[in-house]
Order: structure tokens, then C-alpha cells, then sequence
């Protein structure tokens, strides 16, 4: 038997694998062995993530370099997601309808409110930025982190993050709690699973969720949900107030921004679709 690609050595498909490449998917098994916790790695480390020899697998990091979905560091000789990834990334992003029907509510929040408006969907126990607005009489400040479409943050020490992760379905919650390290990254973040889960439910109550210096000193937000047709909460969307530019107390906060807040997720939930049933 002669020896080559292994889609050319593959028998005959069938009709449940007919069009399938494994090659493509193996190609976009080593562009998800990257994220957060290891966004550099070497030719062994890839491998063993994708379960695949040495060599098969610089063959296959060697095109996704040369072709720019992956780059190597000329010391290290290690990988990192290329420019490619992020340009598809963007591009997803910006093809998602929510993005699409979101983008007038938002910016005017910020503008009604003055401080910068996010709106952002979980991928596993991250959340992931997918629209960012800030008022044109707003005061940004480097507080805010930088953060722009694309960004990444823990769920469990973000208001939007706990409003995503407060409508999950319990055994997919626990899950994405198993995963998570509780670490401390501010003054007042929540670091035992049980205090976590008490606020979810809460959350699930009131629809509001509060981020008080959580995740970084002297940040404050507080978000709400954005449901889909069907109900399903697929985003959330939250105004961030650092503490040096409003240091009302957070009840006092909440207590200003909620109703806005709710009005806009509200007006996003049914331009996609979403009819609350009367009470």
C-alpha cells in the first residue's frame, strides 16, 4: 500500500463521512490547543494535544504558519496564534446578527449614561467581548483595562460574566465552575464556590448582576441579560463606572443605571425576536 496523506489511504467514504477532510480538522484542532492559559507552545505540546506524532504535526504547523494562522518566535522556536486567527475572529464577530441589531441600543446607553457600555457572549467559563460603546461626554479612563471587541475575562469576577453564567443550566454550571480557578484579582472578588453560586441565584432573580471591585481595584458595572427568540440568554450587556468617577454606594449605583440598562437589553432581546410573556 502506498504510503501518503492519510485522506488519500482512507477507504471509500460513507455517506455519513462523505465531504468530511481530516486534514481541516485536524488543522483546526491545533488552532483551538491555544487560548488564554497557554497561548505559546511548542511542537511536542501540540502534539500531545492533538494526539498526533511529531512530525505529522510540524507538517501541519508549518502550513498554518506559512500561510500566517500561526507564528514562531525565531528564539524560542515556539508557536502563537497568528494574524490570520484574528482577522476571523473580528469577522465572526462582526457577522453575528446580535452585533448587527445591538449596535444602536448600546451606543445609546452610553450616551444616556455617560460611561462605557460592553455587551459580551460566554465561550466556556471566559467571556468574550463582542461590542464595546463609549460616550462622546463620557470620561474614560485607563481603569476601564483596554479592553476592546475580542478580549477575554474570567465569568466569575465580571458583571456580565456572572449574568452569563447565572442562566446556565445547572449541570452545564457546574462543569464550568469545575474549571474555574476562583483566583483573588481584586479587593472584593468572590472566591468560594459557595458565595459564587448563592450570587447566580440571585442573579437569576433580580435579571442584575454587579461586579464591586471584583475584578479589578476600583471598578465597578453592572449588567443584565440579552435573550434570544427562543428565550435562551445568549448575551449580556453591562455600564461600567470606575469608583474614582462615581463613588456612590453600589446600591445607590445600581439603583440609577438599572432601569436604562434593562431597557436596552430589553429593546436588543426583542429586535432579536424575544416576546416577554405577560406576567
Amino acid at each position: 500500500m502506498a504510503v501518503g496523506d492519510p485522506e488519500q489511504r482512507a477507504p471509500a467514504a460513507t455517506s455519513a463521512t462523505a465531504g468530511f477532510s481530516q486534514s481541516l480538522e485536524r488543522g483546526l484542532q491545533i488552532l483551538a490547543a491555544f487560548n488564554e492559559l497557554r497561548p505559546v507552545l511548542g511542537i511536542a505540546d501540540i502534539a500531545r494535544a492533538v494526539d498526533l506524532n511529531k512530525s505529522t504535526t510540524y507538517r501541519y504547523v508549518a502550513t498554518l504558519a506559512r500561510l500566517d494562522y500561526l507564528q514562531q518566535d525565531p528564539e524560542t522556536k515556539k508557536y502563537s496564534l497568528g494574524p490570520r486567527v484574528a482577522d476571523l475572529g473580528f469577522a465572526a464577530i462582526n457577522s453575528m446578527e446580535i452585533t448587527r441589531v445591538a449596535a444602536r441600543p448600546l451606543q445609546g446607553l452610553a450616551d444616556e449614561t455617560g460611561h462605557t457600555v460592553s455587551m459580551a457572549v460566554l465561550d466556556g467559563s471566559d467571556i468574550v467581548y463582542v461590542d464595546r460603546r463609549r460616550s462622546a461626554r463620557g470620561v474614560h479612563l485607563a481603569m476601564e483595562l483596554n479592553l476592546h471587541v475580542g478580549s477575554r475575562l474570567p465569568a466569575y469576577c465580571t458583571a456580565l460574566g456572572k449574568v452569563l453564567l447565572a442562566y446556565r443550566d445547572p449541570a452545564i454550571l457546574r462543569v464550568l465552575l469545575d474549571r474555574t480557578d476562583l483566583a483573588r484579582r481584586a479587593p472584593k472578588t468572590i472566591t468560594a464556590r459557595e458565595q459564587l453560586t448563592f450570587a447566580l441565584g440571585r442573579i437569576r432573580e433580580t435579571g442584575i448582576g454587579l461586579n464591586d471591585e471584583e475584578l479589578a481595584p476600583g471598578l465597578r458595572a453592572i449588567a443584565a441579560p440579552v435573550r434570544s427568540r427562543s428565550g435562551e440568554v445568549i448575551a449580556a450587556v453591562s455600564v461600567v463606572v470606575p469608583l474614582s468617577i462615581a463613588t456612590a454606594p453600589m446600591e445607590q449605583l445600581s439603583a440609577r443605571l438599572e432601569a436604562p440598562l434593562r431597557r436596552t437589553t430589553n429593546e436588543i432581546s426583542a429586535r432579536l425576536g424575544y416576546r416577554a410573556q405577560s406576567s
